[in-house]
C-alpha cells in the first residue's frame, strides 16, 4: 500500500460556516455594530520564534459612548506580552495583574467614565479585548503583541494566524454575534528570516499574497485590501485618520517593521475575519543536523544584589534539528477509525463517509480495519476486525451512509472501546476524527490521561479547530509518547500528510536525556522529551548562572539501542540581542504546571506558581490579564510600569536585529552534534515524496495514528 496514497483518500472536506474573530455583541443590543476601521498585523521569524503585532482601529457610528469587544482564538503557545491603547491620542502600554484584580480596576475606570481596557484569556480558547469608552462617531486605536515558537517538520515550516473561532461553544454563539467585517483596510506582512537557505514560501488558501525573496535567507510576505468608505457618515478614510501606517510607525518606535511600500489597492469590498492565514517555507535539501542556540543575560536588569559575578541569571533557547539515522520500517497494520457522529458533524458527516471509503479501498488484502462510532455512546460497528476485502468494506460503508449525526461527544467512551482489543502482533493505527469537545460522560482530563497509560500505545494527534481542546489532545499525546498537530481549514493538507508518513513510516529516537556540564543550568523546559520522530525539531528554554564553555549531550534509543550526541558550546558573559526569551521560557514553564494540573487537578501551590511567572514576566494567562488605564491612575495604584520597561527592550531589539543581516546562531559548527554524513530529512528525500507545490487539496483532516508497541 502507498502510506501517502492512503493518507490523502482519508480527507474530510468542512464545509460549514464557522464563527470568526471580531467585534462581539449581544443579540439583544440595539445599537449599530461597532466598526473595524483597520485591522493591520505585522509579522516577524526569525531564530526559532515569531513576533506577531495586531494593529486595530475600532470606530462608533452611535451617538453614545459604548464599550468594545473584540475576541479572536488563542494561539498555539502564544505569551502576550504588549497591549497598548491610545488614550487622548498617547500610547499607553498595559501591566500585567492577577485577573480578579485587573478586571476590578477595569470596571472602576469604565464605571467612573475613565478610558481603561483589559485582555483576558479565555482558557485556551480565546483572547478578549475590552475597551472604554469608544466615544460617539470617534475611533479607538489598540495594539496587541505577542511571541510563539516555531519549529520546522522535515525541513518544513509553518506560520498560523488565526481568525476562525471554531464555532463550538454554542451558549457563546447563542447569546453574541459577531461582526467580522474589516470596513477600512486590511493589512498582512511577514517577514521571514532564517539562518540557512530557504527554497520556498506557500500560502495555501491566499493565492493572491503577495511573496517576495530578498535573498536566499529572507522573504517579505504580503496581504493587503482597502475600502474606500466606512462609518454610517460614510466619510472617506486617509491614511493619517488610521494613525500611523506600520512603514511610518517604524521611525517613532510604534512597530517592529515596516510594510512593504506598496500602495493599497483601492476596492469597496470589505475584508472579512473569518479565515485563518497559514503560511509555510521551506528549507533548502541537503542541509546537515545542527544545534542552534541564542541566549540573554543582561547585568543591568538583574535586581540590585544578583548582579554579583557568578549570579546573574540568563535565559537560552537551543533549537535541536537532528540529522540521524532513522530506518524505514516495514510491517503490516489494522487500521481502527473513531469516528465523531455527534451533532457537531453535522453537514460534515457525508463527506467523512466518503473519505473512509477511499481510504478503505487502498487497503491491502493482508490488513484488518475496525471502526467505532461515538456520540453520546460508543459503539464498535464492525464487531472487531474484518478484513481488508472489496465486500466487507462495502459492508462497512453502507452501515456508515445509514447513520444520521446527532447527540453530543463522548470522546472517551470511543477512546476506550477502540483501545480494548488491539493486538500486540500487529501494528495499529487509530484514526480518530472529531471536530468537537468532549460535552458527555468522561470529561475530566485525568481520566482521559490515565487511560492513555493503561496501554502501550502511541498517540499522533491532528486535529482542526482554533477553539478545540488542544491542552487535552496534547496531553495524551505527550504521555502516550506520541505527536500532536493541529490543522487548520487554510492548512495544506497533502503536506500535512506527507510529514505524517515521514513520522508513521520511520523509527524514532525514544527515552531522551538531555545533559548539560560545565556551566550551571536549571529551569530547563520542557522537563522530559520522550520521543523525536523523523524530521521533528526540538526546541529546549532553561537558565544559565555564569558564562564559559559546556557540553551538550543527547541520549536516547533508536530501536533499542543508545545513541548519544554531543558537542560544546559557548555560554557568553553578556548578551543583550533576544530579551524575548524571559517571555518565552516562563510561558512555557507555565504550560507545564498547566498539563500538570490537568493529570493531578488544580491545587493552591501550582496556582500560585503560574500567577508568580505570569506576573514576573508579564504574561497573559488563565490566572492573569493585562491593564491599560490613564498614567496617573499607574501611579495611584502603585502599579509599577515593569512591562512598559521589558516592552521598550524589546521592541529596541527587535529593530536592532532587522536592521542587521541575517546572523547564524549555529553553535556546533565545529564539533558537529550529528555525523556531517548525514542530512536532515526534507521533505521530497528519504521516500517520503512531496514539494511546496502540492494540490491544495481540501479544508480539513483530523487523524491520530496509533504506533505498534515498542517502536
Amino acid at each position: 500500500m502507498n502510506p501517502i496514497k492512503f493518507f490523502a483518500v482519508v480527507l474530510l472536506f468542512f464545509t460549514s460556516t464557522v464563527q470568526a474573530a471580531g467585534l462581539l455583541k449581544p443579540k439583544t443590543a440595539n445599537y449599530q455594530d461597532l466598526q473595524i476601521q483597520s485591522h493591520r498585523v505585522n509579522v516577524t521569524i526569525a531564530d526559532g520564534f515569531a513576533t506577531t503585532e495586531i494593529d486595530q482601529q475600532f470606530y462608533n457610528p452611535n451617538q453614545q459612548s459604548l464599550e468594545a469587544i473584540y475576541s479572536f482564538p488563542v494561539p498555539s503557545q502564544a505569551a502576550v506580552g504588549e497591549f497598548t491603547y491610545w488614550i487622548d491620542g498617547q500610547a499607553v502600554t498595559g501591566e500585567v495583574l492577577e485577573k480578579q484584580q485587573a478586571r476590578d480596576l477595569y470596571e472602576n475606570q469604565r464605571q467612573a467614565g475613565q478610558a481603561a481596557a483589559l485582555v483576558e484569556q479565555d482558557s485556551h480558547k480565546t483572547f478578549d479585548m475590552a475597551v472604554y469608552p469608544v466615544k460617539p462617531l470617534d475611533s479607538v486605536r489598540i495594539r496587541l503583541v505577542y511571541v510563539q515558537p516555531t519549529a520546522t517538520d522535515t525541513g518544513i515550516g509553518r506560520y498560523l494566524y488565526p481568525l476562525e473561532a471554531g464555532g463550538v461553544d454554542k451558549a457563546r454563539d447563542a447569546f453574541w454575534t459577531r461582526n467580522e467585517q474589516v470596513q477600512g483596510d486590511f493589512q498582512f506582512y511577514l517577514r521571514l528570516r532564517t539562518a540557512y537557505p530557504l527554497d520556498g514560501v506557500r500560502l495555501p488558501n491566499h493565492p493572491n499574497a503577495q511573496v517576495k525573496q530578498l535573498n536566499e535567507k529572507e522573504y517579505e510576505v504580503s496581504l493587503m485590501q482597502s475600502s474606500t468608505s466606512v462609518g454610517s457618515a460614510q466619510r472617506h478614510l486617509q491614511k493619517d485618520d488610521l494613525g500611523p501606517t506600520l512603514d511610518q510607525s517604524i521611525s517613532n518606535q510604534e512597530s517592529e517593521s515596516a510594510m512593504p511600500s506598496q500602495a493599497l489597492q483601492q476596492t469597496s469590498a470589505v475584508f472579512n475575519l473569518n479565515q485563518d492565514i497559514v503560511v509555510y517555507w521551506r528549507h533548502k535539501e541537503g542541509l546537515p543536523g545542527a544545534l542552534d542556540m541564542i541566549t540573554y543575560r543582561n547585568p543591568e536588569t538583574e535586581a540590585e544584589g544578583n548582579a554579583a559575578e557568578g549570579n546573574v541569571k540568563g535565559t537560552f533557547m537551543l533549537t535541536l534539528t537532528p540529522a540521524m539515522d532513522l530506518q524505514t520500517i516495514q510491517q503490516g497494520r489494522d487500521w481502527i477509525f473513531v469516528l465523531d457522529i455527534s451533532g457537531s458533524m453535522t453537514g460534515k458527516y457525508q463527506t467523512l463517509v466518503e473519505g473512509v471509503r477511499r481510504g478503505l479501498g487502498q487497503l491491502p488484502a493482508e490488513d484488518r480495519y475496525r471502526v467505532i462510532v461515538f456520540n453520546n455512546s460508543a459503539s464498535d460497528m464492525t464487531q472487531g476486525y474484518r478484513p481488508a476485502t472489496p465486500g466487507d468494506i462495502e459492508t462497512t460503508l453502507q452501515q456508515l451512509e445509514q447513520i444520521q449525526a446527532n447527540g453530543g461527544t463522548n470522546l472517551y467512551a470511543g477512546l476506550k472501546k477502540a483501545m480494548a482489543k488491539l493486538d500486540s502482533d500487529r501494528t495499529s493505527g487509530l484514526i480518530l476524527v472529531t471536530d468537537g469537545v468532549a460535552n458527555v460522560g468522561v470529561t475530566e482530563k485525568k481520566r482521559f490521561l490515565d487511560l492513555m497509560e493503561q496501554t502501550d500505545v502511541r498517540l499522533f494527534s491532528f486535529i482542526m479547530g482554533n477553539e478545540s481542546n488542544r491542552p487535552l489532545l496534547q496531553g495524551m499525546s505527550d504521555i502516550s509518547a506520541g505527536f500532536y498537530q493541529e490543522i487548520s481549514n487554510a492548512d495544506d493538507i497533502l503536506g500535512q500528510i506527507l510529514l505524517a508518513t515521514g513520522k508513521l513510516q520511520h523509527q524514532a529516537l525514544r527515552d531522551i536525556k538531555i545533559e548539560i556540564n560545565g556551566v550551571k543550568v536549571t529551569d530547563l523546559t520542557p522537563k522530559t522529551v520522550t520521543s523525536l520522530y523523523r524530521g521533528e525539531q526540538l526546541h529546549v528554554l532553561g537558565h544559565f548562572w555564569e558564562s564559559g564553555q559546556a557540553s551538550i549531550a543527547v541520549e536516547g534509543k533508536i530501536n533499542g539501542h543508545t545513541k548519544r550526541y554531543q558537542t560544546r558550546v559557548q555560554f557568553p558573559e553578556n548578551s543583550t540581542r533576544y530579551p524575548e526569551l524571559e517571555r518565552l521560557w516562563a510561558f512555557a514553564s507555565i504550560q507545564n504546571l498547566m498539563q500538570q494540573q490537568q493529570y493531578f487537578g488544580e491545587s493552591a501551590d501550582t496556582r500560585q506558581a503560574i500567577v508568580d511567572l505570569a506576573l514576573a514576566n508579564d504574561l497573559v494567562t488563565d490566572y492573569t490579564s493585562m491593564v491599560v488605564v490613564q498614567e496617573a491612575v499607574f501611579q495611584a495604584q502603585k502599579i509599577a510600569r515593569d512591562n512598559q520597561q521589558r516592552t521598550q527592550r524589546e521592541q529596541a531589539a527587535r529593530q536592532q536585529r532587522l536592521a542587521e543581516p541575517v546572523t547564524s546562531t549555529r553553535v556546533d559548527s565545529e564539533q558537529p552534534m550529528f555525523d556531517p554524513a548525514l542530512d536532515r530529512p526534507s521533505v521530497g528525500s528519504g521516500g517520503i515524496g512531496g514539494s511546496m507545490g502540492v494540490e491544495w487539496i481540501g479544508l480539513g483532516l483530523l487523524a491520530v495514528w496509533l504506533r505498534r508497541r515498542g517502536w
